[in-house]
């Protein structure tokens, strides 16, 4: 029996351009219900805006520094935010008020990820460190250590039971958090930074670098099982599965956003849009839409803002 590829629904449509930003894009979460997307940038504030409309609800501001990082707790109560100010911020999404500032970094910090159970936070960032907190309190609880490289990238597994980062000493770290006395374990392979991370809900561990690679990895038998890419020797900057785990995509230096069959390993589809480099790319929770980030406005929209300093970056939106 043929089933129909979730790929093949996969279409560059009815763009949408969330353009106030005053610096570089670097991260963008969707809220659980879709109805909010969440964005910061080198100008070091977040922005909240309608999905639907790209419509721009409120800005935050609090961090000293370009922001890095940003996400939603599970529940949408919370969302999280790390910067190069060394700092961890935890916000309430209804008020926009900073609950707790997590200080215990020394260097920028350039990740951060909750928990899916609401439990835990965890960060890293230019000091080496990997650092799980609490939520409720802000209290630290634990260091995991390892890296003696900046930790560029985090991600806990969907069960909560597993976190991941990954290095610019081109490994990546698994460790299991109800077994805190076990050693990490160590994925290499990569023969650059470790810059993205994602879970899938079977399990399965992507891995993005710098050497132009997606390694996706069964970590539970400490194998690689796909290697994608690698002839252009570009970035890869961001990776996202979807909510199936049947696909992922990945941006990389580059116009373009690439979606690979989790049961085959090849490229099944290219999204073109962007004018400049594909910097981020994220699922809805739903799975109905892809949106990526991207440095270069369109033609219109560069008239209209160069008299700001730095450049608006849109976020662009393909459908499902």
């Amino acid at each position: 029996m043929w089933k129909r590829h979730p790929s093949e629904d996969f279409s560059v449509d009815n763009i949408r351009y969330f353009s106030r930003h005053k610096g570089e894009v670097n991260c963008c979460a969707f809220s659980p219900d879709c109805q909010l997307l969440l964005t910061c940038c080198d100008a070091g504030k977040l922005y909240l805006w309608k999905t639907s409309t790209a419509k721009l609800l409120a800005s935050v501001s609090g961090h000293t520094g370009p922001v890095k990082c940003c996400v939603f707790s599970s529940d949408g109560r919370l969302f999280a935010s790390a910067s190069h100010d060394c700092s961890v911020r935890i916000w309430c999404s209804s008020s926009l008020k900073c609950t707790h500032t997590l200080t215990a970094h020394r260097r920028s910090v350039e990740t951060v990820s909750f928990s899916p159970d609401g439990q835990w936070l965890l960060s890293g960032g230019w000091d080496n460190r990997a650092l799980i907190w609490s939520i409720q309190s802000g209290a630290l609880l634990e260091e995991l250590k390892g890296h003696n490289a900046a930790v560029q990238s985090s991600v806990f597994s969907s069960d909560s039971q597993s976190v991941a980062t990954g290095s610019w000493d081109r490994a990546v770290r698994v460790w299991k958090l109800r077994d805190r006395q076990a050693e990490a374990m160590v994925l290499q392979g990569h023969l650059g930074n470790v810059a993205c991370l994602c879970f899938s809900v079977a399990g399965m561990l992507a891995s993005g670098s710098w050497d132009g690679t997606v390694r996706v990895w069964l970590p539970e038998r400490h194998t690689c099982l796909f290697v994608l890419g690698g002839c252009e020797r570009v970035w890869v900057r961001s990776l996202a599965f979807s909510t199936d785990g049947r696909v992922l995509a990945s941006t990389a230096e580059g116009d373009m956003v690439r979606i690979w069959d989790m049961s085959t390993g090849e490229c099944v589809k290219k999204l073109q849009g962007h004018k400049d480099s594909a910097y981020g790319c994220v699922f809805t929770p739903n799975g109905e839409l892809l949106t990526s980030g991207s440095e270069q406005l369109n033609e219109e929209e560069e008239e209209e803002n160069t008299t700001e300093k730095g450049r608006t970056n849109p976020e662009v939106t393909p459908t499902l």
